[in-house]
């Protein structure tokens, strides 16, 4: 089994260092050694600021790959139209498993982020810049850092700045997500979308990018675009930060320039010499066949030609001794762990697709293929955040890339290989719940509460399944699946509210009191009494 990263694996670089520039020396770089590694840097005008990430072809490194000079641009013609100052924020959230790049950023050359974002708020005239982490390792670095500059979050400050903590989940890295935890809600993203240019962090226009596009601006500005773009192709210059795992014998972060073939990058990393496939862009991205490896470069453009992705810079071999789709189902179940729980398509659809996904490994036929198709192709743009889009990006990738192992499993008795879980996943494989705000690890598991149907009562209104889709699943005339089941400790506020709006009061909640002491969480409730008490 494959453990899980640490947070600061090995780095590597290919060529001429730049974002990694000084890591040979020190662990970290503070911000005495980090003015010796990269030197002074000079203040840019908004414009100037603005066709320097043009001249680059600065794209967003978080996944989206969006236009860094439109984002700036728009942000600024945003405050100047409303006359309001704007905000920065630096989106360090980085909760892939299988993604390390901006984490090992944050902690060995946290400078060199900050160097970019100030250029930018200073350029904007903007007064609050915001980090957004998610691990107890990128926080204290980038404290340290702000300390370092003299930056606090005093009202007194020319420049407030903080870091922002949110919990490790998937959805924490949504731009909205970080945006609306800033403001003091929960790190999920709200239901309806909004330009954070337009309106971000207390609904000022919000210039928002990640760790990596704040460092590689830095780079530019005090390189130039010229010498900058002698390093790479010439529509993608410059290098490119990957986190290198899966079935590798030293998974790594490394920088590399574009355009070095992306064979040569699993040979650093130790990857099997003809790997079954390649997950690229990470847990939303893609998979490409061995064939496909060996046509491919690194970049952008190079890796969706050859139907990749270089989405959040994760790339992963898997073995050919090992089961894809049962890889693939591990990660699957993890990603409908992640909804935030509020948009149906996702944390119905979700489920529904692991379970589509395991039911082709069991043995379930053309008709569970058929059943995985359509789910994955129902829950896309129907989101408030791109994770469902992610998702199902995955799974149709999944089926595409491995046909011979598909028919096997849908028209035949399976590959016959064992899943070697070589795709990490969290420690102990144990993911982060799928409720607002987090859960922190001693909420995972079943609590001491069952809820039951009463089929006397139950008129097959269907609520429960909309509330609480962790317990309940209707059948295909239109009632539960189960008569009774253990309440996910998570989701005991959840089983309460499905029994106080259950149209037909045919849902009550009981506690399992065999050798523990009573639950605080939820009422013990009588068999008869509790169901008129809490269906009023």
């Amino acid at each position: 089994m494959n453990e899980a990263l640490p947070d600061v694996p090995e780095v590597r670089v290919v060529g001429l260092p730049q974002l990694t520039s000084g890591f040979d020396l020190v662990e970290r770089l503070d911000l005495p050694m980090h003015l010796k590694v990269h030197g002074p840097l000079d203040p840019l005008g908004g414009e100037q600021l603005a066709q320097l990430a043009e001249a680059i072809n600065l794209k967003g490194r978080g996944g989206a790959g969006f236009p860094f000079h439109k984002k700036l641009r728009s942000v600024a013609e945003s405050a100047i139209k409303r006359g309001v100052r704007p905000v920065v924020v630096v989106n360090g959230s980085e909760d892939e498993p299988a993604c390390r790049k901006d984490t090992v950023l944050i902690n060995r050359a946290p400078h060199l982020i900050l160097d970019g974002a100030l250029l930018c708020a200073e350029a904007l005239g903007a007064r609050t810049l915001v980090i957004g982490v998610t691990r107890e390792s990128t926080q204290r670095s980038m404290e340290a850092a702000l300390a370092e500059r003299g930056l606090s979050n005093s009202r007194r400050s020319a420049l407030r700045a903080w870091v922002q903590r949110n919990p490790v989940r998937m959805v924490t890295g949504a731009a909205a997500s970080l945006i609306r935890s800033v403001d003091g809600g929960p790190a999920i993203p709200p239901g309806r979308k909004i330009s954070a240019s337009k309106s971000g962090v207390g609904g000022a226009p919000t210039l928002l990018s990640n760790a990596e596009t704040f460092a590689q601006l830095a780079i530019a500005a005090r390189i130039g675009p010229e010498r900058y773009g002698n390093t790479g192709l010439y529509d993608e210059p410059g290098t490119v930060m990957l986190t290198v795992s899966g079935a590798v014998a030293r998974p790594m972060v490394i920088e590399v320039p574009t355009g070095v073939p992306l064979r040569y990058v699993l040979q650093l990393a130790g990857a099997p010499p003809v790997p079954q496939g390649v997950l690229t862009g990470g847990y939303h991205g893609k998979w490409i066949d061995a064939a496909t490896v060996n046509e491919a470069i690194v970049s952008r453009n190079s890796l969706d030609a050859v139907g990749g992705a270089l989405g959040a810079g994760a790339i992963l071999p898997i073995t050919q001794e090992t089961c894809p789709l049962g890889e693939s189902l591990r990660v699957a179940q993890w990603l409908a762990e992640e909804s935030a729980g509020q948009c149906g398509p996702c944390y119905l659809g979700l489920p529904a697709a692991a379970r589509g996904m395991e039911d082709i490994l069991n043995g379930g036929g053309p008709a569970a293929l058929e059943a995985l198709k359509q789910v994955a192709k129902n829950v896309k743009r129907r989101g408030a955040c791109s994770h469902p889009d992610g998702s199902a990006m995955f799974l149709e990738s999944t089926i595409k890339a491995f046909t011979d192992d598909l028919a096997a499993h849908v028209l035949g008795n399976g590959c016959g290989r064992p899943v070697e879980g070589v795709l990490p996943l969290f420690e102990g494989g144990r993911a982060p719940t799928g409720i607002p705000g987090g859960a922190e690890p001693e909420e995972a598991g079943s609590s001491r509460q069952k809820i039951y149907v009463d089929w006397t009562l139950c008129r097959g209104h269907g609520l429960c399944a909309d509330i609480l889709p962790e317990v309940f699943e209707l059948g295909a005339d239109g009632f539960p699946t189960v008569a009774q089941a253990q309440v996910p400790r998570y989701a005991e506020a959840k089983a309460l509210r499905a029994v106080r709006r259950c149209p037909a009061l045919a849902l009550r909640i009981e506690e399992d009191t065999r050798g523990q002491a009573p639950s605080r969480n939820l009422p013990v409730l009588s068999q008869g009494r509790g169901r008129r008490a809490l269906g009023r």
